[in-house]
């Protein structure tokens, strides 16, 4: 059993790893490389590894792991904020989509395709779970993408999220219909809602009495695996919880997140999962492949390729309706609705729950499991083919794109950040050339009479086009962590005459850009930080040499952990170097002389 269990990891891994390098050499994404690995090494075609299903099991995880780790970047306070989206764009998104779903499910017994002896009750239960997307494939999408923390990743994770809040009504709905007599003694709708909300009480209580004192503990003991293992224990831990209710899993990881996102715990957390959540995920995926039945497909090849198609079409044509309902420009809806316009995992597991209740037939099943694989394996395809009509045009006059106009500068990202580094440099009399992609901030800009052109200053053909291969100096100063490692090498070759300079979102940026040849590095808030420190000791009387002295000690041993840090790649490392209350005397240098000069 052993040997076999290793044997199937080998080929597993072996084969997701030639699929995925390939699938992602060509901009496909690593998805559908997982999902085409797992069919060629499934009992379809090379039949090297079998029992899917119980990979699968192990493999949900994955989606548990993933948002577990969206709840830690959901602070309570955020999380409220997207109410509107979540309960609005949310709701919408799942009933229309649903019902028009179901329609073009019962039409197709209509035509008389294979879903000729469909009922409506059938029709429903096959079409409400096609309105949910997939979590496990847009979210990682969205996060490589740098977009999960923007306007549209967080209407989009809205919809994800009330998608998966609508497992409860919808396993309750099967259960309504059911046509089996051993669901009869099953608990009624309202019982199974009382049950959601008295488990997400109770995972909010933990997490605030419970998670955050163990993990106090656990820090002080500086012990790192016991801070995975409880990491790892909480994350499965709420999915069991929610598990033994019949909820989702994914659910009560989700709110496990959200109760330590405010904690000091948050990015080590995060750290942890991260490569458990990577693993799992690719596993899941590579289920689904072996779990795709092309026999199915072979049978009825034009049902499924319509169906799958009818899915897309509707689906991304209803969320475009919803999403300019919402006020979204016509470009961002079209994406929304292409980004989510395919099946998702838990259309897996409904269908499953709809089979045991004697609603469909297996074959029906695996026929429209089939058909959520393949329009999940469309959504890369999708996104690349219409890249260039969701982009924001470059409008000639007040929007050009950037021209070589013999600027020194090239400021890349011209928000906060952005403005005070071009100022600074125009008072100096040093030409700039200003790039964004923000269009109402160009406009914004504009009226105070700044030009910024329109455009994504991470293309090289872009960067070239507007003079850097002239230029003196190249500034990144956008937001987030958009800025790698391999970007500033190509930058660097590219035009080996600039001095490249990066605005860094955090330390694990920082640590991101690891030997890029870089000649300065600005992490956005710690400048401001230190001077607020400042401001905080002169109003409770501390003297302007103890103030001085404190900085100096505290950007020396900020340097020193930095370079720890970056030296290991690793957030986790060099804690004897933060200063606490505890050993505040011992942080102190002794003298003036045994303290370095800031740079």
């Amino acid at each position: 059993m052993n040997e076999s269990l290793l044997l199937d990891g080998v080929i597993l891994g072996g084969f997701a790893l030639v699929f995925v390098l390939i699938f992602r050499r060509f901009g496909l994404g690593a998805t559908l490389g997982y999902l085409v690995a797992g069919a060629v090494v499934g009992p379809q075609v090379l039949h090297l590894v079998g029992n899917a299903e119980s990979k699968m099991g192990i493999a949900e995880l994955g989606i548990t792991l993933l948002l577990f780790i969206v709840g830690l970047e959901l602070n309570p306070t955020r999380l409220w904020a997207l109410k509107k989206e979540i309960f609005g764009l949310g709701l919408m998104q799942v009933v229309l989509c649903g019902l028009a779903v179901t329609g073009v499910v019962w039409l197709s017994t209509r035509l008389g395709g294979s879903a000729a002896h469909f009922t409506w009750a059938a029709a429903l239960v096959l079409g409400l779970p096609l309105a949910l997307s997939s979590t496990a494939q847009v979210l990682p999408m969205l996060q490589s993408a740098g977009r999960l923390r923007t306007p549209f990743g967080e209407r989009a994770f809205s919809i994800l999220l009330f998608q998966d809040l609508s497992i409860v009504p919808l396993i309750t709905l099967v259960t309504v219909l059911s046509r089996n007599p051993a669901d009869a003694g099953g608990p009624p709708g309202w019982l199974l809602f009382l049950y959601t909300v008295g488990a997400v009480a109770g995972l909010v209580a933990a997490g605030r009495f419970l998670l955050r004192p163990l993990f106090r503990i656990i820090g002080n003991l500086g012990e790192r695996e016991m801070f995975v293992f409880a990491a790892l224990f909480t994350v499965i831990g709420a999915a069991a919880i929610m598990e033994s209710l019949g909820l989702s899993t994914a659910l009560g990881a989700f709110v496990a997140g959200v109760m330590l996102a405010d904690s000091p715990y948050r990015h080590e957390l995060e750290a942890d999962v991260e490569p458990f959540r990577s693993i799992l995920l690719g596993l899941f995926f590579l289920a689904v492949g072996m779990m795709l039945d092309l026999h199915a497909i072979a049978e009825r090849p034009f049902f499924v390729i319509g169906m799958a198609l009818a899915l897309i079409a509707t689906k991304a044509l209803i969320i475009f309706g919803i999403g300019m309902l919402f006020k979204m420009k016509w470009r961002a809806a079209l994406a929304l609705g292409l980004l989510l316009s395919q099946g998702g995992e838990f259309g897996f597991v409904l269908f499953a729950q709809a089979q045991h209740a004697f609603l469909i037939a297996p074959e029906a099943a695996s026929l429209f499991g089939a058909i959520v694989t393949l329009s999940m394996a469309t959504t890369p395809f999708l996104m690349m083919i219409t890249q260039r009509i969701r982009e924001e045009p470059i409008i000639a006059g007040e929007r050009d794109g950037p021209t070589a106009d013999g600027a020194n500068a090239l400021i890349v990202g011209y928000g906060r950040f952005g403005q005070t580094v071009a100022q600074m440099l125009i008072a100096q009399g040093v030409p700039v050339t200003l790039i964004d992609t923000d269009i109402e901030m160009i406009d914004i800009a504009s009226e105070f009479g700044a030009k910024v052109y329109y455009g994504d200053g991470t293309r090289m053909d872009l960067l070239r086009q507007a003079g850097a291969g002239e230029a003196e100096l190249i500034m990144f100063c956008m937001d987030g962590d958009q800025i790698s490692a391999d970007l500033v090498k190509g930058v660097k070759e590219a035009f080996p005459q600039a001095s490249i300079y990066v605005r860094a979102y955090d330390r694990r940026a920082v640590i991101k850009l690891k030997g890029a040849p870089l000649d300065g590095v600005v992490r956005e808030v710690l400048e401001s930080a230190v001077k607020m420190g400042r401001m905080a000791l002169k109003s409770i009387g501390v003297d302007q040499a103890e103030i001085d002295r404190t900085e100096e000690t505290y950007r020396r041993k900020d340097k020193e952990r930095l370079r720890a840090q970056v030296a290991a790649g690793d957030i986790r490392v060099a804690r004897d170097t933060i200063i606490t209350q505890d050993e505040r005397e011992s942080a102190l240098p002794e003298d003036e002389a045994s303290v370095e000069e800031p740079r």
